[in-house]
């Protein structure tokens, strides 16, 4: 155990000097937050990084509207404890505005919408800086990022043309209407993940604990049934005992079956997995370049 402590600390250091460097080389940073466990512990490790001052940043939710219910309450009694500024870019607003087009058909989801959203709303908010809490060890695109990840003036990521990141000096240069998206806990992974938050005690969504749900499964996929999707004549709803090991758009977000009730129970499934916590994301599965081509666009 106190290896493992060690080891939780020296992550938890370097995440903490990222966000301080992040801060102070920037005019105006933000937090991207989901609702999902690594935001909500890049969230904790920002509140650890000012205090006891609040955090100096606004937290930013992009709403896809089709989120889990758990999410948004747990999302506005988080900020509200933290007394935090929280801005909500929303996709439905996009829509409405012409600015994307809802998708149609059975596998419809407005996952890819979020990029518009996303964009306008660092464009709208002039932030220069946007810390997310997305992990190397997650998906082969989201690998090859550095820390400080620059996107041009369309926010647009060049995968190719990266800066080194030698003795963790972070080069923030950038031209007028250019950003960064900056990943803190980059090398992390998702063991390191639960078991800080056992060793921290921090509050999760109920979603990320066994429960009951209504679901069904599509192309090998749990699915929670809900008003957004419609179920083919060969998909059949039944009760089901499961929990999420990552938190999204209801549409595109699986399931797994499940009876971990406690985090402990949770780190010892995580340790016998043999499937990543993203193989039951829908959205990955539309293509094998499906997350890299959507950084590349400007998505998170």
């Amino acid at each position: 155990m106190k290896h493992s402590l060690s080891h939780l600390r020296e992550l938890e250091a370097e995440s903490i000097f990222v966000i301080r460097e992040t801060f102070s080389q920037f005019n105006n940073p933000c937090i991207l937050f989901s609702g999902g466990k690594d935001s909500i512990v890049l969230t904790h490790l920002a509140k650890k990084a000012f205090w006891p001052a609040r955090i100096p940043f606004p937290l930013v939710h992009i709403d896809t509207g089709h989120n889990f219910p758990e999410t948004i309450e747990f999302r506005d009694r988080l900020m509200t404890d933290l007394n935090c500024q929280l801005i909500v870019g929303s996709v439905q607003e996009s829509i409405d505005q012409g600015k994307v087009a809802e998708e149609t058909g059975i596998n419809a989801s407005r996952n890819r919408l979020q990029t518009t959203t996303l964009l306008d709303t660092i464009e709208s908010n002039q932030f220069d800086a946007c810390m997310g809490g997305a992990r190397r060890d997650e998906e082969k695109a989201r690998a090859k990022e550095r820390f400080f990840s620059h996107r041009d003036e369309f926010g647009q990521w060049d995968p190719k043309n990266q800066r080194p990141e030698l003795w963790n000096l972070f080069n923030g240069l950038k031209h007028y209407g250019e950003n960064f998206r900056v990943f803190p806990i980059s090398n992390w992974t998702e063991m390191d993940i639960w078991q800080y938050i056992l060793l921290e005690k921090i509050e999760l969504p109920s979603l990320y604990f066994s429960h009951q749900r209504e679901c069904f499964i599509r192309n090998g996929t749990i699915l929670a049934v809900n008003e957004f999707l419609n179920l083919r004549d060969n998909e059949e709803a039944k009760e089901m005992t499961v929990r999420f090991r990552t938190m999204g758009d209801m549409t595109i977000t699986g399931a797994v079956e499940s009876t971990a009730s406690t985090l402990e129970d949770i780190i010892g499934e995580v340790a016998a997995a043999r499937q990543t916590e993203r193989g039951g994301r829908a959205d990955d599965q539309r293509s094998e370049t499906s997350m890299e081509d959507r950084k590349k666009e400007g998505y998170f």
